[in-house]
């Protein structure tokens, strides 16, 4: 006979009634109960459809109170917290060390770095050759996306043309 201990006790849950937890069976007859009253109270009023709309909100959060769990927080602490952090935090001031001036001198160290090395002509002339080519292809895309697009134009209109007179034959 061999026993075995379950090693995730963390997450050990002992159900009380149809496979729920104590909690859940609670928050579950809870939403139960106010829905069925609210629906109760107002399907005279406002239809069985209106009151299970105006319902579904009140019994949303209850619900989600004993079944919903994230990092270990209830929905109530979970909500309680993201509430916090949006409304109750205050701003961070940010202050930024790279302005202008460190840009400018980071370039100049750059440019003075490229000029010992010698190489500024030659990458002048590539940066320049690679911008016409890059002109070029955009050119070429520009014209075949247009040429694609007047073909695209031309076949709707004549399908709406063929349509009509197929309408206009029969």
């Amino acid at each position: 006979m061999v026993i075995e201990i379950n090693k995730d006790i963390d997450r050990y849950q002992e159900s009380v009634a149809m496979g729920l937890t104590a909690k859940q069976l609670i928050f579950s007859v809870a939403s139960v109960a106010v829905g069925g009253g609210i629906v109760l109270l107002l399907y005279k009023y406002i239809g069985l459809t209106g009151s299970a709309y105006v319902a579904i909100p009140c019994v949303a959060p209850i619900a989600l109170g004993g079944f919903y769990s994230f990092n270990g927080m209830s929905f109530y602490e979970y909500m309680g917290k993201k509430l916090h952090f949006m409304f109750g935090n205050k701003a961070l001031t940010y202050i930024s060390t790279e302005g202008e001036p460190a840009i400018k001198q980071l370039e100049l160290e750059q440019t003075e770095q490229v000029k010992k090395k010698g190489k500024q002509k030659d990458n002048e002339i590539q940066t320049t050759e690679s911008v016409i080519k890059k002109q070029e292809e955009f050119e070429a895309m520009k014209k075949k996306t247009r040429n694609l697009l007047l073909g695209l134009v031309a076949a709707i209109v004549a399908a709406v043309a063929g349509i009509a007179a197929y309408k206009s034959m029969h």
